[in-house]
Parts: structure tokens; sequence; C-alpha cells
């Protein structure tokens, strides 16, 4: 070992290379089988960002089955998902990321289009039972204005709407043999997480289209709650997770009566995901009938099995989302805090394809490993984080050297710091910092009355939630207060600069594509997110003066701490004026302030350079301000 002293936290040479992060390293999601088949999506930053669809019959090893002109992706609420889907006789239908068609991928490798609209977006897609049509929700940009969603089917000759007036759907979910439709819905200004209901109508099929006939709400009418993730358990019942108990929790509704939804045993956490993406998976029937639930405990992600009356852990099963059947075995992407994301299978986790390799002699000795972290902030509340202690074989702090310190605030702000492995996390860990990835009021993972505690108060109970960590982590001796820093990402952006602005504990910030400007925000962001700040702030313009209040760029002469911003020039969700004002104000008082914009890069960065580059300027950024350059 290195003598402790001889280098300083924060400082310490990495095995997580610049080159490791962005050059060889993948990101796998959507994982989906069907027969003797695994398919999945792999987005490559080597490759411009562009995502992949893979497949891998068993026995087998894994191809492309896309040429590498195409890109699978949706534009559908903006943040995509669901991109993707596949037949049980293996058709793949998927949408083509730049042009926004839809297309089938037959079994001999030849390509059809459906009759997918032009100026229109698609996503979560699931075949009828015949495999030749298949439902989805449409975005149509054909009007101008926002776009209008809908429920449609699609085939080679016709596109059907089967549902609209709602301002937003999801999940539109045919039942074996086609005899139902279940779906999700919600309006402006509720996100999907607030209220939405959820919805079953009956089929029938004309002239081998299909035709939806009176449709009955099966939650959502008479009280306001939240369901996610629906999916057949038979032809007659419906699974779905439902937070009327206080939290997400699984429960079975039978659609051909009228009794009520009939809950699972208590998860002792909360089941279901917040519908940022489509595609996302918190339930799962298997072929005999049992069922499996992802499930958040104390900010840590859960695979368990329903026996009887309670729920089992499967603790070699470590994933974010519920393993798929495949055969007699479960697939599943591995999501440990220690290890590569690697497709796998079974109960030994044959590893199928990886996301990257560790450099020769790294081990998961090598890697932090989080600490749920539980403290008191304002007002009596008790807040959440993951905490992770630096991590180097070859490097220890010195005697009574405390590490720096990384706050991370996650996006949304209606998400979740994740437990899986993360280069976010090891860049640092692996360089002598500390990090507390910060679930702050508002946070999923921990029941609705924790997650609606943001409501109104968005830019103050994050930032004190945030101020609240330091304060805990420099009492205990988990972090050195004088080397204290920020970062956060989208949302996570406001709130890293409201902290800077209202506290004395950090020594530097980085806002990575982040929110500056409220009034901005509500008037040229995205259809989706567009009343998302009626429940965060409150209704605009009849609240403006609040938003002005709230918005960073109010309070530039109160931060005095260095800051770097990072921003995509293609940003839609949060425009790059946004960065590019807040940077003009600090330099006007005469403040470090610092913008790199990096080219052909939109909400949250893809390519292989940018990656590189980012890491690597945060780093230097940081080790300036502590005088370790």
């Amino acid at each position: 070992m290195t003598n402790p002293s001889s280098i300083p936290s924060g400082s310490w040479p990495s095995w997580v290379s610049p080159e490791l992060v962005a050059g060889r390293s993948i990101s796998l999601s959507e994982l989906q089988a069907q027969a003797d088949r695994l398919y999945w999506l792999e987005t490559r930053p080597q490759e411009g960002g562009r995502t992949a669809l893979v497949s891998m019959k068993r026995g087998e090893t894994p191809e492309d089955l896309l040429p590498s002109t195409v890109g699978i992706g949706t534009r559908v609420h903006e943040y995509g998902g669901g991109a993707y889907g596949v037949s049980s006789c293996q058709r793949v239908v998927f949408s083509d990321r730049k042009s926004g068609a839809v297309h089938l991928r037959e079994n001999d490798g030849t390509f059809v289009s459906l009759a997918s609209s032009t100026d229109c977006a698609y996503a979560d897609f699931s075949f009828d039972a015949t495999g030749t049509g298949v439902f989805c929700v449409r975005e149509d940009y054909r009007s101008g204005g926002e776009p209008k969603a809908a429920i449609v089917w699609l085939d080679c000759e016709r596109e059907c709407v089967l549902v609209e007036g709602d301002d937003f759907y999801a999940a539109p979910r045919p039942a074996p043999g086609n005899g139902h439709l279940a779906w999700i819905s919600w309006n402006h200004p509720d996100m999907p997480w607030d209220a939405t209901q959820l919805t079953v109508a009956p089929l029938t099929w004309e002239d081998s289209r299909p035709r939806p006939g009176a449709s009955r709400i099966l939650a959502g009418e008479a009280s306001r709650c939240s369901s996610v993730d629906p999916v057949w358990e038979s032809a007659d019942t419906l699974l779905v997770s439902l937070d009327t108990p206080g939290a997400w929790h699984p429960c079975r509704f039978t659609v051909t009566g009228e009794a009520g939804p009939e809950f699972l045993a208590d998860p002792e956490g909360e089941t279901g995901f917040p519908h940022w993406v489509f595609g996302q998976s918190s339930l799962r029937v298997l072929p005999d009938g049992r069922i499996l639930a992802q499930i958040v405990r104390d900010g840590l992600s859960h695979t368990a099995l329903l026996a009887g009356r309670h729920w089992q852990i499967c603790p070699q099963i470590e994933t974010a989302q519920a393993p798929v059947p495949f055969g007699d075995e479960l697939a599943w992407i591995t999501a440990a805090p220690d290890a590569p994301p690697a497709v796998v299978i079974g109960k030994n986790s044959r590893i199928i394809r990886q996301a990257f390799d560790f450099p020769e002699g790294i081990t998961p000795e090598d890697c932090a490993h989080p600490e749920p972290f539980a403290y008191p902030s304002t007002g009596g509340a008790i807040a959440h984080a993951l905490y992770y202690a630096p991590v180097n074989r070859h490097h220890a702090l010195a005697s009574r050297e405390k590490p720096p310190l990384v706050v991370m605030a996650h996006g949304g702000p209606t998400g979740r710091a994740s437990s899986a492995f993360s280069f976010k996390v090891q860049w640092w860990t692996s360089r002598g910092f500390a990090v507390l990835d910060v679930n702050y009021r508002g946070s999923t993972g921990f029941g609705r009355r924790y997650r609606e505690a943001l409501n109104g108060a968005w830019g103050i109970t994050d930032v004190e939630d945030c101020v609240a960590g330091v304060h805990h982590a420099v009492a205990h001796g988990l972090a050195d207060p004088g080397r204290c820093v920020i970062r956060g990402s989208s949302a996570g952006g406001l709130t890293v600069l409201m902290a800077l602005a209202t506290s004395d504990v950090f020594a530097a910030g980085c806002s990575l594509y982040g929110v500056t400007d409220l009034r901005a925000l509500a008037e040229e962001t995205h259809k989706f997110e567009s009343r998302y700040l009626d429940r965060l702030i409150g209704p605009y313009p009849e609240q403006e003066a609040l938003y002005l209040a709230r918005s960073p760029l109010t309070h530039v002469a109160q931060i005095t701490a260095p800051l770097l911003f990072l921003h995509g020039d293609l940003d839609k969700v949060v425009p790059l004026d946004q960065a590019q004002a807040m940077n003009q104000a600090l330099h006007g008082l005469g403040r470090a302030s610092a913008l790199h914009v990096y080219e052909g890069e939109s909400h949250g960065f893809r390519q292989e350079q940018t990656l590189r580059d980012s890491f690597t300027r945060e780093l230097a950024f940081y080790q300036q301000v502590f005088g370790q350059n």
C-alpha cells in the first residue's frame, strides 16, 4: 500500500480511467424473452450513442438484429423507452430513433414497414395474440402545438385509433386471447405518480382489426391514486402496483367482475417505478403462475417471489427490473454495486453479455458499496441517502484525514438514487472521494407521503436534505467539512444551484444540464413536464412571483462558490440558454464560473468523447478548487 500521507484523498490514481468510462462500456436495458431467444438493448457510446437491438438464441452467441445504421429509440414523452417489442413467434417491432417510423423484423431477417404516420412517434409496443398487429402509444405532432396522445393498433396496412381524449397514455396491454385491453392514462396537471386511471375495455375484432367496447375504470375514478406496471395474470385477472395503501403495492383486479382490488401480501417496501420512461417492469408472472416483484427497501432494490402470504427475497438476483422467464430459468440484467452490468441466465448467473470488463487484477473488492444512510433533516423529517466510502487497494486515508465528499442530487426530481454499479460513483470513490447519493424528500421508493413532501417545496426541502446529509456525514467523521462539493443533473442541477445560494457547506458545484430559470422551464419545456411544476412550485403564470423567487437565476448574487456547467446544445428538456444565462450572470458579478457545451448532445450525455471529457473536466475542476492540481 502506498504511504497514506503521500497522496491526498481526491487525487489517488484510479483504475477507473476515462477510456474505461467512455470507450469500452455499454448500457444494457429492456430485457425480453420469447421461446428460445433473449432480446435486449445496448446503448454504445463508441457508436455515437446508438442503441442497438441484440438477441441471443439459446446455446449460441449474441448477434445484432439491425444494421449499424439503425438505432432504436422514440421521442414519446421525450424520455422514450419501450421502443421495441417481440411477439410469441419472434417477430420484432421497433421504432427507428431518427425517423420515428415503426418497422417489423421478420424471422428471416427481412424488414417490413408498419402503417405508422409521418410526424408521429410511437412507443410501448405489445403484440396482439395473432402476432400480426401491435398496440402502442402514439404522440401526434401533425397539428402543431402540444402533441396529441392516443392508443393505436398498427399492422402493415392500417393504423387504427382505439383510445384518445386524455393527455397521456401508457401500458396498452392486451389480455391473453385478445379479449380485453388495459391501459393507464392521466391528464394535466398531474404527473403519472400523482394520479392516473387504470382502465379496461372488452375487445371485439372486425375485419381483423380490434374495436374496444365500453370501458371501465378499475382504479383512479373515485379517489386520487397512481397505478403503474400493469401485467395480465390470466385472461380475466390483471396485476398492477397501486399506491392507495400509501405506497405502490401489488394488487389484483378481476376485470369481468365489479370487485375492487385484492392487494397481495405486504411487500414491506415499495414496488413500482415512477413513469419517466416506458419499458419498465416491477411485476412478472411466471409460467407456473407464481409472481415476482421488484421491491425497494431502505433505498435498495430486491427481487422477491410471492410465497403464500410473504414475499421471499431472492438474494442471488441483483437487478433493478423484474427478471424474465427463459424456459425453465430466469434471465435478468444485473445491478450489483460491485460488478459490471451483465445479461445473465439461471441460478449460477451465467453471463451472456457484459457491459465492460474490469481491468486485469481488479475485483469486486476494489468497488465502493452503498450503505443506507438515514438522518434527521428539517421539520423533524428523516431523509435518506446511500453513502459510499472511498475504496482503493493501493491507497488509504492518512491518520485523521477525512475524505472529500461528493454529494449527488438525482434528477427528476421524482426519481431515486440507484445502488447499481455506476461509474458516476466509482470514478470518485476510487480516487479517494466519499459519495453521498441523496434520496431527498420527493424521491420514490419510500412511499407516497415521502414522494409528495416535495410538493410546493422544490428548491427548499431537497436542498435542506442535501445540506443535512453533509452535516450528518461530517458529524460522524465521514467527510472533510472543507472539501464537500455537490453535483446534479437536470432537476438535480437546480438543487445544486440553490444549495450553493442558501448554504455555505459546499466548496464548489457542478450542474449538468440543470434548471436555472423556472419561468423559462414552464414556458419552454416539452408536453410531458409542462405542468410538472404545478405540483412542485404552483400554477403558472398565476404564481409567477413564486417561480421567480425559487429560480437559481434570481439568487446569483448569493452564490460565491465556483461553479461548472456542462450542457448539450440540442437539449429540448432544459434548453442550453438556461445554463448560458446563469453562467453569464455569474461572470457579470466576477464569480468563478465555467460553461462547457457538448455539440450533438441532448438531455443526458451519450457520446464517447462527451463522456470522457465530462468526467475528466469535472474532476480537474474539483481538484483545482481543493488546490490539488
